[in-house]
Parts: structure tokens; sequence; C-alpha cells
């Protein structure tokens, strides 16, 4: 998992707001106010965030078949998301089931909100392997959710970001990225276009 002060030194370097779970005492955020200069400031309460989620979806993704070799060959697939609600939505679970003619992605996802420090956990499985992965962490301001962590791939640590955009009650995207820089330069390896389906 990204360190809190990787996670700043990412911000900072990416011009992404995406602060550590645990920030130094004169910040450090308490019962939802955080005091800058004397002033206090009301924390935005993010645990209804992923709310817009809730319900089936049709997906249509596509995943590049060799992140960070400079390949451009990518792979399309279809298929199905359902995420339910836990906790009055303070955490959920979704399941996707994606393929095409010779692949399928079957996977799980947890997402936990954590009312300390305002920011959601995102851990994934995959039926293939029935591993839980490395959280990835982060919030959303201004109807964008931006989450990362810090991942071994084949061999090397990179940075990974998820990103979900474009919400509307009956579509979203969601977009996974690698930096294998720090966060200077982001591959996007997975994006995935969601449609409501009707009840």
């Amino acid at each position: 998992m990204i360190s809190p002060d990787h996670l700043r030194v990412l911000a900072l370097a990416s011009a992404l707001i995406c602060l550590g779970p645990s920030l130094g005492s004169r910040d450090r955020v308490q019962a939802g106010t955080a005091e800058t200069a004397g002033r206090k400031i009301v924390q935005r309460d993010g645990q209804h965030d992923f709310d817009f989620e809730f319900g089936s979806w049709k997906v249509r993704l596509k995943r590049l078949a060799r992140p960070l070799t400079g390949s451009s060959d990518w792979i399309e697939m279809e298929g199905t998301s359902i995420v339910r609600k836990v906790w009055d939505g303070r955490a959920n679970l979704g399941e996707l089931d994606v393929r095409n003619t010779t692949s399928r992605i079957e996977g799980l996802s947890l997402r936990l909100y954590n009312p300390g420090s305002r920011q959601w956990s995102i851990y994934w499985a995959n039926a293939r392997d029935g591993g839980l992965g490395t959280a990835m962490i982060g919030h959303f301001a201004n109807g964008r959710g931006e989450f990362f962590n810090q991942e071994l791939f084949e061999g090397r640590a990179i940075f990974v970001r998820f990103i979900f955009s474009d919400i509307t009650a009956a579509t979203f995207r969601l977009e996974q990225a690698f930096s294998p820089d720090g966060g200077k330069t982001w591959e996007p390896n997975w994006m995935a276009e969601f449609t409501r389906l009707k009840s």
C-alpha cells in the first residue's frame, strides 16, 4: 500500500488532491473540521459517495493487453456489474462479470469508508486467483473520484490510479492507469463504460 508520505508527494507532483490518512498535528482533521490559520474548515463527509453505483449495469470494457510495454493492443469485453449497499452505504460490494469469445473476468470489489480520514479504500479480487489486492485509497471531489496505491507489477514498484468520472444517474466511466515514474506520466490500461440496466 502506498504510504501517506508518498501519497502527498504524488498529489503535489500530479496536481491532484489526494491526502494521506494522517497529517501533521496542526492540520489534523478533528470531528469533521480542520484548523487553518485560525479558521475552521468543514470537511466533506463522503460516506455516500458510491450511492450512485448501487444497482445493475451493462459494462463495455477495454483493457491494454501488455501494460507499460508501449503496446497499443486493446482487448474488448462486455458484461454486467452489480453493486450492493452494505452498512447503509458506508461500504459496498461490486460484482463484475465481463467476457469476450476467448476470455472472462469475474471480479469482486469491496469498498469501505473511513469516517476518520474521510477516505474510501477499494479492494479488488479476481476469481482466477481468489486473492484480495492492495487497497486503493482516495475520495470524491466535484463529482470525480480518484484513488491511488503502490503495487509491484512484473517485479517493479509502480503507482496505480483509479478515476471515476462522467457520473450521471444512468452512466459513468472508470479508468485505471499505471505510472512507472512516480506519477510523472500515466498510461491508461483499463477503461470501462457503465450504463444502468432497467429493473
